[in-house]
């Protein structure tokens, strides 16, 4: 079996890389930097520029499935020409693989399995959200998911089989959301961010890793939530990132305004509400070994995970 991959290079799709090969699974990957182009019997790098709609067809060659992570971070300041990359680079990188498929003969392939994000939810204190859900949040983050699954759905026209993951907030020593979150605890001026009452639905890297692989040796279909069992308040988990990393919190709750003003319109992702469930995927036989935060952080801060936080890797995906 073989699988391409977009975006291998970056944090979600180093996981993946890592599970597939534990499972005897080739990898062939599609990068913009050509210096990060590898050539081995298990891992090969082709080049594509989606900007441009340039792609190597190599790449399709005996593949099976195609994971789809690429789209740049939206974890910098929104400006517009950034809003702008944030939605393009999801949905030019969809539209040049769905071009080159539509020429190729790609009659192997069988299932696209595309990221996507639990900002498509509205934002709600009260609500617990399943993939049912049929109202797209009105805010940046949902406008580009709703966009993103609906380019995502357009390789049904090819045949494909089509999962879409939503994915919450990633946990990992190597990158995306969890430094940036505990920066601030290991600077003494650690707190909750506005009411601290917003909902945080939150996944173990290798959880999701393992998730991606699950959906794709299942040949499921549709949408499923890319997060733990166990969602907390950003209160919880600003006090559970504390116990782990032994280090007090003493000042009163990060205002909103305040955070408005650093990060204008990306303060959102910080405030937003979001309660997901994970039964659907739980229903479909998926274990999570990571259910709870205690448990997701005494792993991610265990001794045998120290030294890799010491070398973070690049949230941007290639």
């Amino acid at each position: 079996m073989k699988v391409l991959i977009t975006g291998a290079t970056g944090l979600v799709g180093q996981a993946i890389v890592k599970v597939l090969h534990e499972k005897g699974i080739a990898v062939n990957y599609l990068t913009t930097q050509k210096h990060k182009i590898e050539q081995s019997e298990d891992y090969r790098g082709f080049y594509w520029n989606p900007s441009k709609g340039q792609i190597d067809t190599a790449c399709f060659k005996g593949v099976d499935a195609i994971i789809n992570l690429a789209g740049a971070s939206i974890a910098k300041r929104w400006t517009p020409i950034r809003k702008k990359k944030i939605l393009s680079s999801r949905i030019n990188s969809l539209q040049t693989l769905y071009n080159a498929l539509a020429k190729e003969d790609t009659s192997t392939i069988e299932l696209l399995i595309s990221a996507s994000a639990i900002g498509i939810y509205p934002s709600s204190m009260s609500q617990f959200y399943n993939e049912h859900e049929p109202n797209v949040d009105d805010s940046f983050v949902g406008e580009v998911a709703q966009k993103w699954e609906a380019k995502a759905d357009t390789f049904k026209n090819l045949g494909l089989t089509v999962s879409k993951i939503r994915i919450g907030i990633v946990l990992s020593t190597k990158g995306g959301a969890l430094p940036q979150m505990t920066n601030p605890i290991k600077k003494y001026v650690g707190a909750p961010l506005g009411s601290g009452d917003q909902w945080q639905s939150w996944i173990h890297i290798e959880d999701l890793a393992q998730m991606f692989v699950f959906v794709m040796e299942n040949n499921l279909e549709g949408i499923y939530n890319g997060v733990a069992p166990n969602p907390i308040t950003n209160a919880k988990m600003t006090k559970e990132l504390a116990r782990a990393l032994d280090y007090p919190l003493w000042l009163p709750n990060v205002p909103k305004v305040m955070l408005r003003v650093l990060l204008g319109e990306m303060a959102y992702l910080l405030l937003a509400s979001h309660r997901v469930s994970s039964k659907k995927m739980e229903n479909e036989g998926f274990d999570f070994q990571y259910p709870n935060i205690c448990l997701a952080l005494q792993d991610l801060y265990s001794e045998k995970n120290s030294k890799a936080s010491l070398d973070p890797v690049s949230e941007k995906i290639a």
